[in-house]
């Protein structure tokens, strides 16, 4: 199917959050991951969104000119093109960008969008994050109600982060400590500044403990039972009915999560889940074991030719995608969102 339309991704995930699922967020940074995420979401029967990092979009650009905007609109139309050929709805999304590089990444991808919209067409991407945890809050709400205006007059969906999500992500380092959890009194001067959905729509990535990266099970306490109170004290605050939730909520920082911390993360509101360093491990292993048992081969030793059907990259790179793929497939079960793909 073509990428989701602004109205698409919108049902997807109202879709989500009445459904209590969520979408898995897959990073890719080459058109091979795209691939691979593409391939997971449709063997699992899901929809999905692929993003790329300030850092992947840097990649993406070549290491020659490093140029992030390049990077990331060029695999951006590729896969405008290929996703055709995928039965599933896919959202573009850019993943975590702080201050010092919105003008750099985010602010350019937003004017291309809003130039295609302006000319009758769907924007680029269909959501945009704004990182300003590493801000104080006043000044991370003002940037974001900035950039809401912004996106909102492209079509676009916003996510912010507003408060820090343990560990590094491309570069923004967090320590583990008592500041990662959300209060209910920054969820709701977010609602004040943001409102709850009159001045667009966004995502919000909440803390409860999440933390970036590979942990171990007893390094970090994850309290997603936090983000109910975070939507009853919203509620509360301006007058919402009891039992709603006001908002959409971003799962960061997910890789060693128990599934009952999923599930009761998706139970408050969860619809979008972050997924980077475990497809990272699952691309690159078959890779290794691949070189390993191919070692004379892929390698010229001793004065051989080595063996070209497997250096070649199309011979790896194929159980490399097969296995992102798998771990998209088990991501889409762990987030319940298997065969709620929309037709």
């Amino acid at each position: 199917m073509p990428i989701a339309t602004p109205e698409i991704y919108n049902e997807m995930l109202d879709r989500a959050k009445e459904g209590k699922f969520a979408y898995p967020a897959i990073n890719v940074t080459s058109t091979q991951t795209l691939h691979a995420a593409l391939r997971g979401f449709a063997e699992a029967e899901s929809d999905g969104i692929v993003q790329i990092s300030t850092g992947g979009a840097e990649f993406l650009g070549g290491q020659y000119s490093k140029d992030m905007v390049s990077g990331a609109v060029a695999l951006a139309e590729f896969a405008h093109i290929v996703a055709k050929k995928y039965p599933v709805n896919v959202a573009l999304h850019t993943d975590h960008c702080p201050k010092d590089k919105l003008d750099g990444y985010v602010r350019p991808l937003l004017a291309v969008s809003r130039e295609r919209v302006q000319r009758g067409e769907n924007p680029l991407f269909q959501s945009h994050m704004w990182d300003g945890s590493a801000e104080t809050l006043k000044d991370n709400l003002a940037i974001g109600q900035e950039l809401l205006a912004e996106a909102a007059a492209a079509k676009i969906i916003l996510e912010v982060e507003i408060t820090p999500t343990g560990g590094e992500e491309d570069g923004v380092t967090h320590e583990i400590n008592d500041e990662l959890y959300t209060t209910v009194e920054d969820a709701v001067r977010t609602a004040e500044a943001l409102g709850l959905g009159d001045k667009g729509r966004y995502l919000l990535a909440a803390s409860f403990g999440n933390v970036h990266g590979v942990y171990k099970p007893g390094n970090v306490v994850l309290r997603p039972e936090l983000l109910k109170d975070l939507q009853e004290g919203v509620a509360e605050k301006f007058d919402k009915p009891a039992g709603s939730r006001p908002f959409d909520f971003v799962f960061h920082g997910g890789s060693g999560s128990t599934e009952q911390e999923i599930a009761t993360a998706l139970d408050n509101g969860v619809v979008k889940m972050n997924l980077d360093t475990d497809t990272q491990y699952a691309f690159t292993r078959p890779v290794a074991a691949h070189m390993f048992s191919n070692y004379d081969g892929v390698l010229k030793v001793d004065g051989e030719v080595g063996n070209k059907k497997v250096y070649d990259p199309r011979s790896w790179g194929k159980a490399a995608e097969k296995g992102m793929a798998d771990r998209v497939q088990v991501a889409c079960a762990n987030l319940r969102s298997t065969g709620t793909r929309l037709k």
